[in-house]
């Protein structure tokens, strides 16, 4: 079942907005009571004036519910109306403070009610019971005028002016609420989601910086196992035949020490040119850690077969150009296989690479040894790189131990490159 997104939602108001809204209520309940005094003097509403304590009344309910109006937006809506159609209907001597408290409890309805369908039905309620309450004045006014000579003057009288404007006025001033406070709502909810996307993309560099660090690490690893363990093994098969040829030959174990040398002297040279590769600045696999190719593969083989482990090399096919770091994994690979071979093929076990050019552009590298029959091959270090190698470049490779004994690792890589080796 596909998953559902959760509906985008602005972010709950903060400290230091609930603090503005208890210094917009202290405002307003001043400014309601000030209204409330001069229009009381005024005398706007005449002998139906109501009296000044209702107006204190009235000017706490408009400025409480203010104070809390981003908690509870709806409630203080309504609250705020039925106070303003209490206070016109009872001629309470205050006009203009209410109606700005009404301009910002719909607007507040609008701009952090978190329940949508909730905030429609309230600001079209409230709209459409003052609308109607609006009309049913009018029409009082007009029956209770009809014989006043501006009343019935015509469509253009004084009165229907008057009526018309009034219409006007309230349906820009309750449009406004609706429209500013959807406004607000809306850019609140981008707002908060481009926050959110903002922290997500954070979160993914940190994730993205980890896994570069991670794929270092294995890189470095994969390549000083390639080189340390080659060398060293070659140097102990070797030392252990000089050991034993010691007394009874001392001119062939003069050769095998000069093969132990030659081997350090080849493994501390790659391992400089590791280290020279890492501590350039924005090295990476593209560039090959490694100046070893298929080319130097005849030399593998021949370090090889004088290292104890008869090896025969073979080619099939006409060769064609084949990326560096491509060059460089196949090396790695016929390399840590025959380390292998050395290291479990036992006495009398030989070995053969071939190197082959197929003619659907793919690059195969098989090395196969014969020698002792392994019952549980378990992988290790050496056959993980090995599989690592071959997936960077696109590749695919077969490890396992053969029927007759010994072990057989295929490689075979394209030569052109792929959307996959790209990604990898």
């Amino acid at each position: 079942m596909a998953s559902v997104d959760p509906p985008l939602t602005r972010a709950a108001p903060t400290p230091r907005d609930l603090r503005a809204d208890l210094v917009l209520a202290a405002v307003i309940l001043v400014g309601a009571i000030l209204s409330a005094t001069l229009s009381a003097i005024a005398g706007i509403y005449g002998e139906e004036q109501g009296s000044m304590q209702l107006a204190l009344v009235y000017a706490v309910l408009l400025a409480a519910p203010l104070a809390v109006r981003r908690r509870w937006p709806a409630t203080v809506a309504v609250v705020i109306s039925l106070a303003y159609f209490a206070a016109v209907t009872l001629h309470i001597p205050e006009v203009y403070v209410g109606n700005i408290a009404m301009f910002i409890a719909l607007y507040t309805v609008g701009a952090w009610s978190a329940d949508r369908r909730r905030a429609v039905i309230v600001r079209v309620a409230i709209i459409v019971g003052m609308f109607a309450w609006l009309l049913i004045v009018m029409y009082r006014d007009a029956i209770t005028n009809a014989e006043d000579a501006d009343v019935i003057a015509g469509a253009f009288s004084p009165f229907v002016a008057q009526v018309l404007l009034g219409i006007l006025v309230n349906a820009l001033y309750f449009g406004g609420a609706y429209y500013f406070g959807e406004r607000a709502w809306s850019s609140a909810v981008q707002r908060t989601a481009l926050e959110q996307r903002t922290a997500e993309l954070e979160r993914e560099r940190e994730v993205t910086a980890a896994q570069a660090v991670a794929l270092d690490r294995v890189r470095i690893a994969r390549e000083l196992h390639d080189v340390v363990a080659h060398h060293v093994s070659v140097m102990g098969v070797q030392a252990g035949a000089a050991r034993v040829m010691l007394d009874s030959d001392l001119e062939g174990s003069r050769s095998l020490l000069g093969g132990i040398e030659q081997s350090a002297r080849e493994a501390i040279d790659e391992l400089h040119r590791l280290l020279d590769t890492l501590r350039t600045p924005g090295a990476s696999d593209d560039a090959a850690p490694s100046t070893v190719g298929i080319d130097a593969l005849p030399t593998l083989v021949a370090a090889s077969d004088a290292a104890g482990l008869p090896t025969v090399f073979t080619v099939v096919g006409d060769p064609v150009p084949v990326p560096q770091v491509t060059q460089v994994n196949l090396y790695r690979i016929a390399q840590e296989a025959l380390t292998n071979a050395r290291r479990h093929g036992g006495a009398g076990a030989r070995a053969e690479v071939r190197l082959r050019w197929t003619e659907d552009r793919l690059v195969e590298l098989e090395i196969v040894n014969t020698g002792r029959r392994s019952a549980d091959a378990r992988p290790g270090l050496g056959q993980l790189g090995m599989r690592e190698r071959a997936a960077a470049s696109g590749g695919s490779i077969e490890i396992g131990p053969r029927e007759r004994g010994g072990f057989r690792v295929r490689v075979a890589v394209p030569l052109e490159p792929t959307l996959a080796t790209a990604a990898r």
